[in-house]
């Protein structure tokens, strides 16, 4: 389990898609404390810790098909930043929300817009991760906590100030940059327990909708 609080902006050393994927992130901070098997979240992807390096330090974490499709971890390149958080501790604080580092969908930046003392960022909405958005509600961006600020059908917008900006990735976002999104585990939960109140019916449809 995450928060959505950055702990440090690492830079890729090396990925490798395919198959058998890989990614390799120098970094420092988040690992004071960290293991071969603990877990890091790179962008909001929840990832197991393969390597320890030294020298300069890092991790390595392998990646695994159903990560390289459903995460946008395989675009990556050598140098870039990527960010990292690791696991919450029991008892830890919980500053942003509760984050799996499941990835629901892959978004693409539509429009930046800096208003002075804050930036309004819109992104597209998949699908798949739209009936989990709501205005006011959080959203993981790249691994962000997030308030949403506006929805529509297909784009949803947030607010972001410059600390915001400054300590994670999004601060280096340009019009058609891909970003991972986690919705809200409690909406997931909701829409999972009103479909058993329903008898298994979808609880977005009215009961005189068909098919």
């Amino acid at each position: 389990m995450f928060t959505g609080i950055i702990r440090e902006l690492g830079t890729v050393r090396a990925v490798r898609a395919g198959a058998s994927g890989r990614l390799s992130v120098d970094c420092s901070d988040v690992l004071s404390d960290a293991q071969v098997g603990d877990s890091i979240a790179v962008n909001g992807c929840c990832l197991t810790v393969t390597e320890l390096h030294d020298g300069p330090r890092g991790f390595s974490a392998d990646l695994m098909g159903e990560t390289l499709e459903r995460t946008a971890l395989g675009r990556l390149d050598a140098g870039d930043p990527v960010n990292l958080e690791p696991a919450l501790r029991a008892g830890g604080r919980l500053d942003g929300h509760l984050v799996q580092g499941h990835v629901d969908g892959v978004a693409e930046v539509t429009e930046i817009t800096d208003l002075g003392e804050w930036t309004a960022m819109t992104f597209t909405l998949p699908p798949a991760v739209a009936p989990y958005v709501a205005e006011k509600g959080s959203i993981a961006v790249d691994g962000v906590s997030l308030t949403v600020t506006s929805v529509s059908d297909t784009t949803f917008a947030v607010g972001l100030i410059p600390h915001t900006l400054a300590v994670t990735t999004l601060g280096r976002l340009h019009p058609g940059d891909a970003v991972n999104l986690e919705a809200d585990v409690v909406a997931k939960y909701v829409e999972r327990l009103l479909a058993h109140r329903t008898g298994g019916a979808d609880p977005r449809r009215g009961p005189w909708e068909d098919g």
